[in-house]
């Protein structure tokens, strides 16, 4: 998929986007707290690796590649949005805000919690994000799915193992 990336393929474009965008999206919303700030780091990050992509070594993994590149994009546009945020503050002779920046502990917990609902089957994910992302009763979600309760009862407890065992890794490096 890189080699065709690097050759401009709009489909393995697409296809590299539909893998990696939420997983990106969400550590630039995780670093950013601002949807419409996440969503112009996720265009850069998206830009920015397929002019690098050329340059990518094919035989590894591309996720902490375009992770690396997420996280940079999304701390330019913080650094941009607080220049310009101190500027309208010297201008309203307000009292300036300081924001800390995001953490890079918790971009990576979010990148890695992306990253593996995003490998759930479409019926678990459907279900993890109604739940989890969206805050939906199991009933709620049963009715938005058009399932029996018990079949979004099964598949949650199904995801949630699933998630537990792809997300060991974090577990053991933040304990």
């Amino acid at each position: 998929m890189m080699k065709r990336l690097a050759q401009g393929d709009s489909d393995a474009v697409r296809a590299f986007y539909e893998r990696y965008g939420r997983a990106v999206f969400t550590v630039c919303y995780r670093a950013l707290g601002d949807r419409v700030l996440a969503e112009d780091a996720t265009q850069a990050t998206f830009l920015q690796a397929w002019r690098a992509a050329e340059t990518f070594d094919v035989s590894r993994d591309p996720a902490p590649w375009l992770y690396a590149i997420a996280r940079r994009a999304a701390v330019d546009v913080y650094r941009r949005e607080r220049r310009h945020r101190v500027e309208r503050l010297d201008r309203e002779d307000g009292p300036e805000i300081v924001v800390l920046p995001p953490s890079f502990e918790a971009m990576w917990e979010a990148w890695e919690v992306r990253n593996a609902v995003d490998r759930l089957s479409p019926e678990e994910r459907s279900v993890v994000e109604s739940t989890f992302f969206l805050g939906m009763t199991h009933e709620e979600t049963a009715q938005r799915l058009g399932v029996p309760i018990g079949t979004v009862k099964s598949r949650a407890h199904r995801a949630h193992r699933r998630l537990a065992s792809m997300l060991a890794h974090v577990s053991e490096a933040t304990a």
